[in-house]
C-alpha cells in the first residue's frame, strides 16, 4: 500500500506542465483537421462502390468478433503466452491494407490478428496458432504475437517493442537490391516510436532511398502510459523531420479516409522510391493486453465513451444506412453470419492437436538436437 502511494506521489511530481497538458488534449481530440474528419460521415469525401463498402464492413466485423473469441481463448486457458486485441483500430488496417499491391511486404508488432485476417489468412489457422495447435500459421510455436505467412507477404507479428522496425527496413532494402517496385508497409505503435532502433532504421532508409512506409498506429496509450507522459512532442510524425523523410498525421477511425490517404501515400512512395512516415491516430477500446483489466489507471470512462462515438464500424454502418447501401436488417445478418463463422473456427481450432514434442526442434535457427550436443 505504501509503495502504491509512493508511486502515486512520484507520478504527481512529473505531471506535465499546463501548456503540455493542453497540447496533449488537442492531440487526443485531434488537430482541427482530425476533428473535422471525425465529424464527417464516412464517404462524404470519397465514394466507393456499394459492394466494396460491404466488404470493408464485413472485414472490420470479422476482426472485432475474432478478437472477442481470442480473448475468450486466453481467459479460458486455451491460449498460451500473451495476447493483444485490435478492437477500435480496425479502420486503420482495413483502410490501409485495401491499398497494398500483391507482393508488397507487410510487417507489424504483436497486435497482429487483424492484419492476418485482412490479408486472407484462414481464421481457423490463425486461431489455431493463438491456441498453440500444430495447424497454426507458425505451426503452433509462435502464438498470438508471432503470426506469419510468406504466402500472404506477411512477415510477422513481432513481440520485441520496436525491434521489428529494422527488419521492415531490411525488407525494403531487399526490394531495392532485387530491383523490384514493391513498397514495404511497416506498422508499429506509439510506444515503439521511442525505441532507438527505429531512428537508426529511419536514417538508413533515408540514406539509401528505400521504399518503406513507417506506419505509426498511435492509439495514444503506450501500454498504460499516456501519450503526453512519454512523448516530448505529442505529434510524433515530426520525428521524421530530422531524417529528411516526408511525414504527416491522418485520422485512423474512418476506414474510407484512411484508404484515401493510403492510396496517395503508397503511390507516392512507389514512384519516388523514398521512405514516408505517417502517424495514424486511433483508439484501442480494450486494454493493452488480455490481462489489462483496469483501464481506469490511465484513462477515464468519459474518454472511452467519447471515443466510442468514433467506432470505425459504427461510422461505416451509419454511412451505409444513410446512403441506402444497407438497411438495419442487412447489418444484423452480417454480424450473425460472422459470429457463426468465427465460433466454428474457434471450435475447430480448439479440437486440433498440439505439435508433437520432437517438433520443437524443427523450423528453428539450428538443426542441432540436444542429445547430439554441440
Amino acid at each position: 500500500m505504501e509503495a502504491a502511494q509512493a508511486g502515486a506521489v512520484e507520478r504527481k511530481q512529473i505531471t506535465p506542465s499546463k501548456e503540455k497538458k493542453e497540447h496533449a488534449l488537442a492531440t487526443r481530440s485531434g488537430s482541427k483537421r482530425r476533428q473535422e474528419a471525425a465529424r464527417r460521415k464516412p464517404g462524404n469525401s470519397l465514394m466507393e462502390p456499394a459492394e466494396t463498402l460491404r466488404d470493408y464492413h464485413r472485414l472490420m466485423v470479422r476482426i472485432r468478433v475474432f478478437e472477442g473469441l481470442s480473448m475468450r481463448a486466453f481467459r479460458s486457458g486455451l491460449a498460451g503466452g500473451y495476447l493483444h486485441v485490435y478492437n477500435g483500430m480496425e479502420g486503420t488496417a482495413v483502410g490501409w491494407l485495401s491499398c497494398v499491391r500483391e507482393g508488397d511486404p507487410i510487417i507489424a508488432a504483436y497486435r497482429d490478428h487483424g492484419y492476418a485476417l485482412i490479408l486472407g489468412m484462414d481464421p481457423v489457422d490463425v486461431m489455431a496458432e493463438i491456441m498453440g495447435r500444430a495447424r497454426g500459421v507458425s505451426r503452433g510455436k509462435g502464438g498470438s504475437m508471432h503470426l506469419y505467412s510468406a504466402e500472404h507477404s506477411f512477415y510477422g507479428g513481432w513481440a520485441i517493442v520496436g525491434g521489428h522496425t529494422a527488419m521492415g527496413v531490411g525488407l525494403a532494402f531487399a526490394t531495392k537490391y532485387r530491383g523490384g517496385d514493391e513498397v514495404t508497409h511497416l506498422f508499429f505503435g506509439d510506444g515503439a516510436a521511442n525505441a532507438g532502433v527505429l531512428y537508426e532504421s529511419m536514417n538508413m532508409a533515408s540514406l539509401w532511398d528505400l521504399p518503406v512506409v513507417f506506419i505509426l498506429e498511435n492509439n495514444e496509450i503506450a501500454m498504460g502510459t499516456r501519450l503526453e507522459y512519454h512523448a516530448a512532442d505529442t505529434h510524433m510524425h515530426n520525428r521524421a523531420e530530422g531524417f529528411n523523410i516526408e511525414h504527416e498525421r491522418i485520422d485512423g477511425m474512418n476506414v474510407l479516409h484512411v484508404r484515401k490517404d493510403a492510396l496517395r501515400i503508397i503511390d507516392h512512395v512507389r514512384k519516388t522510391q523514398r521512405p514516408y512516415f505517417v502517424e495514424i491516430m486511433s483508439f484501442r477500446f480494450e486494454g493493452h493486453g488480455a490481462a489489462d483489466h483496469d483501464r481506469s489507471l490511465y484513462r477515464s470512462k468519459e474518454e472511452e465513451k467519447e471515443a466510442g462515438k468514433r467506432d470505425p464500424i459504427l461510422l461505416l454502418e451509419q454511412y451505409m444506412l444513410e446512403t441506402g447501401v444497407m438497411i438495419e436488417g442487412d447489418i444484423k445478418v452480417v454480424w450473425k453470419d460472422v459470429e457463426q463463422e468465427m465460433e466454428r473456427a474457434y471450435k475447430e481450432a480448439a479440437d486440433m492437436p498440439k505439435p508433437e514434442p520432437h517438433e520443437v526442434y524443427e523450423n528453428v535457427y539450428t538443426d542441432i538436437l540436444p542429445e547430439e550436443g554441440h
